[in-house]
C-alpha cells in the first residue's frame, strides 16, 4: 500500500500530460498547436477552425485548406476590415508559413471556414479535419469545440461572438 500512492501518482501524471498533448500535432516541419472551433447554432451552415502553426523547417510552406466529414469543404478564409467594414473572403492560394515563424488561425483573421455543415457543431465536440499543406502534406487534427461565442481559452467573449457561426 505505501508503494500504490506514488505509483497511481505517477500513472494519473502521465495520463494528464497525454492528454494535454494529445491537441499538438506535427505534419513535416509544421507544428500545429491548439486547434479549436466553437459550437455552431442548430441551422448553421458554416463553422470556424482555428489553430497556431508554426514552421520548424529550412523552407517556407503553405496551408492550403482541408476536408472534414461534418462539412462541404474546408478552405482558408480571412476576415479584414475594409474602409471601416469587416469583410471576410476565401483564400486560395492558403497562407504561407514562413520559416521560423508562427502564423496564428484565429477569429477576425486567417482562419479554416467549415463550409456546408453536414451537422451542427456542439460544445465538447471534437471535429475531425484533414489539413493540406504545400509540402508538409496532409494530416488529421481533432478542433476542440467550446461553446458558442468562447475564445481558445474556452471563454465567451463579445469581441469574438460578433460573427459567431461565420468565421
Amino acid at each position: 500500500m505505501r508503494h500504490f500512492f506514488p505509483t497511481f501518482a505517477a500513472s494519473v501524471l502521465i495520463l494528464a500530460a497525454n492528454s494535454a498533448l494529445a491537441h499538438d500535432y506535427r505534419a513535416g516541419d509544421i507544428e500545429i498547436g491548439h486547434p479549436w472551433t466553437r459550437a455552431t447554432p442548430p441551422m448553421a451552415k458554416v463553422g470556424g477552425g482555428y489553430l497556431e502553426l508554426t514552421n520548424t523547417g529550412s523552407v517556407s510552406d503553405r496551408i492550403l485548406g482541408g476536408k472534414s466529414p461534418v462539412a462541404g469543404r474546408v478552405e482558408i478564409h480571412n476576415m479584414e476590415m475594409t474602409d471601416g467594414i469587416m469583410k471576410m473572403r476565401p483564400v486560395p492560394e492558403g497562407v504561407e508559413i514562413p520559416v521560423g515563424e508562427t502564423v496564428q488561425l484565429a477569429p477576425g483573421g486567417y482562419h479554416l471556414m467549415l463550409l456546408d455543415l453536414k451537422q451542427p457543431i456542439a460544445a465538447g465536440d471534437m471535429v475531425q479535419v484533414t489539413l493540406e499543406f504545400e509540402h508538409a502534406g496532409t494530416i488529421d487534427v481533432e478542433l476542440a469545440a467550446g461553446p458558442i461565442g468562447s475564445t481558445a481559452t474556452g471563454h465567451g467573449d463579445a469581441a469574438s461572438s460578433s460573427h459567431e457561426g461565420h468565421e
